[in-house]
C-alpha cells in the first residue's frame, strides 16, 4: 500500500535530538552587547568620512579647472588660425587650382598650431577643400598614404572628389580620384558648417572622436565675411588622457571627459573606444555602454534625487564595491558644454576612516573575545540549514530540480521545512518533466501513447487506457492502451468507454476504487485483467477537460493497490497538462486538416476552370513526392545524404499543391484557346459571314449583269470562278485558324492577299458596344464604308495598364519582360501566329500565373517551418542555366525541392492528354524531351538521373498515363548526356 509518500521524493530521516527554535533565539541577545561597541566605532567612522568627502570634492573641482584650462589652451591658437584663414583668399576660390595656391598658408598655420590636425573650407555650392597633416605611421596607414607623404589634400570640386598626397615640400606624390567621397560627403550637412553659418564669430563643437584617427578632439569654425564659405579646423586633444591620469585622486580612481551627448572623448583608463569593424574607424562609446563605475555614475546623476555622498558627490555601488563620484560641466568658450566625470572607490577614499573604525571595533572585539566561539557555533548551527534551504528555494525559482534536498537541522521547524521542500521539489520536477516530454511531441498520433507511458511511469501504475471523446462528446473510444513496460496492448483488451465514463462523477476531478473481474462496471474489464494476470485491480479515472470544461477524453490508470491521496492529487494536476496537450494537438491536427482541405479546394477549383488542365494540380504533388522519396532512399550519389523530416515533407506537400494557385487569375478563354481567333467565342464565324456577304454580292452582281444584257453563260461562268476562289480562300483562313501546322512566309503572304479583299458595311459598328470598346474604336466613319476582309483594327488592341506591369524594383525579384499590349486580338496578327494558337500577349498572360502565385504566397503568413513554400512553389518554371522565369534563377539559387517540383511539372505537362494545344506524349518521347532539356541546361541533371534510375517515371506512368502511351524507355542511353 502507498503510505502517502509521493513516488520519487527523497525521504529525510529525523534526528533524535531536536530543540525548539527559541533556545537558539536566546543566543541572539548576546549580539546586542557587541552592537554597543560597534555603534561607538561607527560614529567615529562617519565623522571621518565627512571630512574625507569634503577634501575629495575640492580635489574634484581642481581637476575640472585644470582640464578646462588645458582645453582652452589648445583651442586659442586654433581659433586664431581659423580667423586668419577666414580672411584668406581660400574662401573665395572657386577651383581646385585656386585653392591649392593657399596650401603654403595652410601649411604654416598647421605647423604653428601643433594640436590642429587639419584645416579646411566648405563652400555653399557643396565644394570642399582640406589639408591634413600626417604626423605618424598610424595616420599614414589609416589614410593609405604613400611613403614620404606628410600632407594630404581632400578636395570636392563640382561633384568631383580627389585625395592628393603631398611631401614635406607640398609636391604631389599621388593624386587619387575618389567618387565615393563626393557621393557620401556634403560639407553643408555637417554640424560645424551649419553652426558657423548661424554665428558671426568662432564656434566650437563638443569634443568627439575623429573618424580618421580615433583621437579625441573638437572642431573650431568661422563663416567667411561674404558668407560663401565656412573655414574649420580639427583640434586634437591628445594630452587629455595623460592629464586625466595625472589628476587621479587615488590609484583606482577614474576620470572621463564627455561631450554634450554623454559620449566618451577621453578617459584615464584604456579601452574607452568602441571596437570597429575591419576597415572602419573606432567610435566613441556612450558612457552607459562603457560599463563599470563611470556608467553607474551617469545613471545615478540622471536619477531624480540620486543618493548624495556630500553636497557635490554621489554615492553608489558597482559589483559589490562602493564608489563616490561627480559629474561637472565644462563650458567651452563659443561652443557647447562638455562634462568631466570622476569616480573614487570608497575603500581608497575612506582608508583613514576605515582604519579608525577598525581600531574601535578591534578594541570591542578583544573585550568580548571569550564569547566569540560560542556565538559562532550557535549562529552556524542555526544559519547553515536555513542558508541551504534558501539555496534550494532559489534553485526551485530557477527551475533547477537536478539535486535532491538533503538538509537536516536540530531545529524542529527548519527540519520540517526541509522535508516539505524536498517533497515539493520532487513533485514539481516530475510535473515539469512530463509537461516538457508532452510538449516536445508534435504528432498527435505519437502523442497519445507517449502521454499514457509518461503518466503510467510517474504514477507507478500497471497499465493505462486513454479514451477520446467523439465529435459530439457523447461517446468515448479507446485511443491507446499501454502497459507499464511501454508495450502497446491490443485495443480489444480495453474496457468499453461507456462503462469507464461512469467511473468519474459529474464535476469531479477524478474517481478511484477497486473492481473485481466480471462484476458491475468491471464486466468489460475481464480481457484486460486477464492480460495483466490480476483478478481485481484498483483504478484511478481522470477526465480530460478542455478550456471550456468540456470532456475531450478520459485517462484510466490501473494499479495493483489503491493509490494514496498524495499520488492522486499529483496525477490530478498532471491530468490538466495532459488534457491541454491533447486539446492543443487535436486543434493543430484539425487546423492542418482544414488547411489541407483548402489546398485541395483551391487546386480542384483551378483544375475545374479548364476542361483541358483538369487534374494537373493534383498529379504534380504526387509526382513531386515520388521523386523526393526516391532522393531520401538513395544510398549513393549526390542524394545519399538527402533527408526530409516531417516539416520538410509538409513544406513540399503544401508547395506542390499551391504551385499553380496563381492560375485563378488566368482567363479561361486564354487557357482554353483552341484556335487562333478564339476568345470568349471563335471569331472565325464573323469572317465566315463576311465571305458569305461577298458570295451574295457576287451572285447579285451576276444577276445584274444578265439583266443588263450580258450573256448568261459567261456571267454564270465568272460567278462560279469567283465563288470557288472565295471558298478556297475561306478554307485556307479556316486552316490557319486551327493552328495545327506551322505558318510559312508564303502562308502569311497569302493571308495578306486575302485581307486585301473589300466588303461593304452599311451599318454603324459603334452601335450597341461597350464604352470601353467605343474608346478603342476612335472616330466614326461615314456609311456605307468598304473594309478589308481581314483586319487589325484599333479596337482589337488592349493597352497594358500600369497595374499590369512589373516594376523593376519589385520586392519579389521578378524579371519578366511584359509585352506592350495586354491583349492583341487583331485578326491578321492572330491568324499569322507561327506556331500554336497563342499570341505573345496570350503566352505572357499564361506565364503570368507564376507571378501571381509568388505574389499570393508571399502575402500568406506561413509558420516558420513552411516559409520555404513560396520559394519552392514559385520556382518550378526556372531553369538551371538561369533562362527561366519569372526571376531568372540559376540551379544554385534554387532549393532541391524547387528543382524536383520543376521536373514533376514538366513531366506531367508532357504526358497529359487533356491539353488543347497538343497531344499527350508517349512515355519514351516525354523522357527524351526531358533529356534534351537536361542537355540544354534547363533541368537538374542529377535529379533527372534519379528520376530515371529509381523508376519514378514508370511508377507515375502506370498510375496516370494511358496504357497505349506507355512504351519502352532506354534509360542507359538517356543517362548519357549529348556530346
Amino acid at each position: 500500500m502507498n503510505n502517502g509518500h509521493t513516488p520519487g521524493t527523497p525521504r529525510t530521516s529525523r534526528r533524535a535530538l531536536r530543540l525548539p527554535l527559541h533556545i537558539h533565539i536566546a543566543t541572539l541577545f548576546f549580539l546586542l552587547v557587541l552592537a554597543t561597541g560597534a555603534s561607538i566605532a561607527w560614529m567615529s567612522y562617519t565623522r571621518s568620512v565627512r571630512m574625507l568627502e569634503d577634501a575629495a570634492e575640492r580635489m574634484t573641482e581642481r581637476a575640472a579647472a585644470q582640464t578646462f584650462g588645458e582645453i582652452e589652451a589648445l583651442l586659442y591658437p586654433a581659433g586664431t588660425a581659423v580667423r586668419l584663414a577666414a580672411l584668406e583668399r581660400l574662401t573665395s576660390a572657386t577651383t581646385l587650382a585656386e585653392r591649392r595656391r593657399s596650401l603654403p598658408f595652410l601649411q604654416r598655420a598647421l605647423l604653428a598650431s601643433p594640436a590642429v590636425s587639419s584645416i579646411y573650407a566648405g563652400y555653399g555650392d557643396g565644394d570642399f577643400f582640406l589639408l591634413f597633416r600626417i604626423v605618424d605611421d598610424e595616420a599614414r596607414r589609416v589614410l593609405a598614404a604613400p611613403p614620404g607623404a606628410h600632407w594630404m589634400v581632400q578636395s570636392i570640386e563640382r561633384g568631383e572628389a580627389r585625395f592628393i598626397h603631398l611631401d614635406a615640400g607640398l609636391k604631389v606624390l599621388r593624386d587619387d580620384p575618389r567618387p565615393d567621397f563626393a557621393a557620401g560627403y556634403d560639407p553643408r550637412q555637417r554640424g560645424w558648417y551649419q553652426a558657423a553659418m548661424t554665428e558671426a564669430g568662432l564656434i566650437y563643437t563638443a569634443p568627439y572622436v575623429f573618424a580618421t584617427t580615433a583621437k579625441a578632439g573638437v572642431t573650431v569654425a568661422q563663416r567667411s565675411e561674404d558668407g560663401r564659405a565656412v573655414v574649420g579646423a580639427d583640434i586634437r586633444l591628445a594630452s587629455l588622457g595623460a592629464t586625466l591620469q595625472r589628476l587621479r585622486i587615488t590609484p583606482a580612481s577614474q576620470l572621463v571627459l564627455l561631450d554634450e551627448d554623454d559620449r566618451v572623448v577621453a578617459a584615464s583608463e584604456e579601452g574607452w573606444l568602441k571596437p570597429a569593424a575591419p576597415g572602419a574607424a573606432p567610435e566613441a562609446q556612450a558612457i552607459d555602454t562603457l560599463g563599470g563605475p563611470l556608467a553607474a555614475l551617469a545613471s545615478q546623476a540622471r536619477r531624480p534625487g540620486g543618493e548624495p555622498g556630500s553636497p557635490g558627490l554621489i554615492a553608489f555601488s558597482v559589483d559589490g564595491r562602493d564608489w563616490r563620484g561627480a559629474l561637472l560641466t565644462l563650458r567651452i568658450s563659443g561652443g557647447p558644454q562638455a562634462r568631466l566625470g570622476i569616480v573614487v572607490p570608497d575603500d581608497e577614499l575612506l582608508t583613514d576612516a576605515v582604519t579608525i573604525r577598525d581600531r574601535a571595533l578591534l578594541a570591542t572585539l578583544l573585550v568580548m573575545l571569550g564569547a566569540v566561539p560560542l556565538t559562532y557555533l550557535a549562529a552556524r548551527l542555526v544559519s547553515k540549514p536555513i542558508r541551504e534551504l534558501a539555496d534550494e528555494a532559489a534553485a526551485i525559482r530557477r527551475f533547477d530540480f537536478a539535486a535532491d534536498v538533503e538538509t537536516r537541522s536540530v531545529v524542529r521547524e527548519v527540519d520540517d521545512l526541509a522535508t516539505d521542500l524536498a517533497s515539493m521539489k520532487a513533485s514539481i520536477r516530475h510535473f515539469l518533466e512530463l509537461s516538457e516530454s508532452l510538449a516536445e511531441e508534435s504528432s498527435f498520433d505519437r502523442l497519445l501513447p507517449r502521454l499514457v507511458d509518461e503518466t503510467v511511469a510517474v504514477s507507478g501504475a500497471r497499465a493505462g487506457v486513454l479514451y477520446l471523446a467523439g465529435d459530439e462528446g457523447a461517446s468515448l473510444e479507446a485511443a491507446t492502451l499501454r502497459s507499464s513496460g511501454g508495450e502497446t496492448l491490443a485495443p480489444a483488451l480495453a474496457p468499453p468507454g461507456a462503462a469507464m465514463a461512469g467511473l468519474v462523477g459529474e464535476g469531479a476531478r477524478s474517481g478511484g476504487g477497486c473492481l473485481d473481474a466480471g462484476q458491475g462496471a468491471a464486466a468489460g474489464c475481464d480481457a484486460l485483467f486477464g492480460a495483466l494476470g490480476r483478478p481485481a485491480m484498483a483504478y484511478l479515472a481522470l477526465p480530460l477537460l478542455d478550456r471550456e470544461h468540456a470532456r475531450v477524453g478520459l485517462l484510466v490508470l490501473w494499479f495493483d493497490e489503491a493509490p494514496g491521496s498524495d499520488l492522486v492529487h499529483f496525477v490530478e494536476a498532471l491530468s490538466g497538462t495532459a488534457a491541454l496537450s491533447v486539446e492543443t494537438r487535436a486543434l493543430i491536427r484539425n487546423q492542418k486538416r482544414l488547411f489541407e482541405s483548402f489546398l485541395q479546394l483551391l487546386a480542384h477549383a483551378i483544375d475545374a476552370k479548364s476542361r483541358y488542365t483538369g487534374g494537373h494540380c493534383a498529379r504534380v504533388p504526387v509526382l513531386t513526392k515520388m521523386l523526393a522519396r526516391a532522393a531520401c532512399e538513395a544510398t549513393s550519389g549526390p542524394f545519399r545524404d538527402f533527408a526530409l523530416g516531417d516539416d520538410g515533407w509538409e513544406t513540399l506537400h503544401v508547395a506542390a499543391w499551391l504551385h499553380d494557385c496563381g492560375k485563378v487569375t488566368t482567363p479561361e478563354f486564354i487557357v482554353d484557346k483552341a484556335t487562333k481567333l478564339e476568345t470568349l467565342y471563335d471569331r472565325i464565324h464573323e469572317i465566315r459571314m463576311r465571305f458569305e456577304v461577298l458570295k451574295r454580292d457576287a451572285t447579285i452582281a451576276c444577276c445584274e449583269a444578265i439583266i443588263a444584257g450580258e450573256a448568261p453563260a459567261a456571267a454564270r461562268a465568272r460567278l462560279a470562278d469567283e465563288l470557288a476562289a472565295l471558298d478556297a480562300d475561306f478554307a485556307f483562313v479556316a486552316a490557319c485558324n486551327a493552328g495545327g501546322e506551322a505558318m510559312a512566309p508564303a502562308d502569311v503572304a497569302r493571308l495578306q492577299q486575302i485581307a486585301e479583299r473589300r466588303w461593304l458595311r452599311t451599318l454603324d459598328d459603334r452601335l450597341g458596344v461597350s464604352p470601353e470598346e467605343l474608346r478603342r474604336k476612335g472616330p466614326a466613319q461615314p456609311l456605307p464604308v468598304e473594309e478589308a476582309l481581314l483586319a487589325d483594327k484599333p479596337e482589337h488592341l488592349f493597352e497594358r495598364s500600369v497595374e499590369d506591369r512589373i516594376a523593376p524594383d519589385n520586392p519579389w525579384g521578378l524579371r519578366m519582360a511584359a509585352p506592350a499590349l495586354l491583349y492583341n486580338r487583331g485578326e491578321l496578327a492572330n491568324l499569322a501566329i507561327a506556331r500554336g494558337t497563342l499570341t505573345a500577349e496570350d503566352r505572357y498572360r499564361i506565364n503570368e500565373h507564376i507571378v501571381n502565385t509568388i505574389r499570393m504566397l508571399a502575402d500568406l503568413p506561413f509558420p516558420r517551418h513552411l516559409r520555404a513554400v513560396p520559394e519552392i512553389a514559385g520556382s518550378h518554371h526556372e531553369k538551371m542555366d538561369g533562362s527561366g522565369y519569372p526571376r531568372g534563377l540559376t540551379g544554385a539559387q534554387m532549393s532541391p525541392l524547387a528543382r524536383m517540383l520543376a521536373i514533376a511539372d514538366i513531366f506531367e505537362a508532357l504526358t497529359a492528354v487533356d491539353r488543347p494545344y497538343k497531344q499527350g506524349k508517349r512515355l519514351s518521347e516525354a523522357v527524351a524531351i526531358m533529356a534534351s532539356m537536361r542537355d540544354a541546361g534547363h533541368i537538374d541533371p542529377a535529379l533527372f538521373a534519379l528520376f530515371l534510375e529509381s523508376g519514378v517515371y514508370q511508377d507515375y506512368a502506370r498510375r496516370f498515363m494511358q496504357p497505349a502511351c506507355i512504351d519502352e524507355v532506354d534509360v542507359a542511353a538517356l543517362l548519357q548526356p549529348a556530346a
